[in-house]
């Protein structure tokens, strides 16, 4: 099967997750074109199946991948696809948090027309190695609301890898 997997990322864990789930597609076989949403990823109609990917920050995914998704909208709805949000709420143990995550990803959806009904809320990563002073600050304090890491030392990641895998292929699967 000929795969497409486009992502929007700002710190470079849904780069991670996409890179991921384009290793696990090639060991079971499949046909694997990646790109970022920032670059000139192509169109989705020369492919069986198409996976997008974005984070979330400040409520927002990204503008790349969003004008990737209306661009392409008609041959997105027209095929099998699945949409991935990275955020560090689904790491959080607050429900509320879960559930606000949920509701950014329906909003978008419906913001760009795109009528899939396979979308997978990832955890993400906290890179305070990566942030400045500020943001390190920022992260830290909603790391401790969330009862995440609050050890700016280092970077914390929360993405469940073999779940990754297994939705991945699930999906693949599922369409094949």
């Amino acid at each position: 099967m000929k795969i497409l997997i486009i992502y929007g990322t700002i710190e470079g864990q849904t780069r991670k997750i996409a890179r991921f789930m384009e290793e696990v597609l090639q060991e079971a076989g499949h046909q694997v074109t990646i790109s970022n949403a920032m670059e000139e990823p192509p169109a989705p109609s020369n492919f069986d199946a198409v996976v997008v990917g974005s984070s979330i920050h400040m409520h927002k995914y990204n503008n790349a991948t969003k004008q990737y998704i209306m661009d392409h909208v008609e041959a997105l709805n027209g095929k099998p696809s699945a949409f991935f949000s990275v955020s560090m709420a689904v790491a959080s143990n607050i429900p509320e948090e879960h559930e606000e995550a949920e509701k950014i990803s329906k909003d978008f959806l419906e913001q760009t027309g795109w009528q899939t009904s396979t979308v997978w809320q990832i955890a993400g990563a906290l890179r305070y190695t990566q942030y400045d002073y500020f943001k390190k600050l920022i992260m830290r304090m909603i790391a401790k609301k969330q009862g995440g890491a609050t050890d700016t030392g280092k970077d914390h990641e929360y993405t469940d890898w073999e779940k990754t895998k297994k939705t991945i292929l699930g999906f693949i699967n599922d369409i094949g």
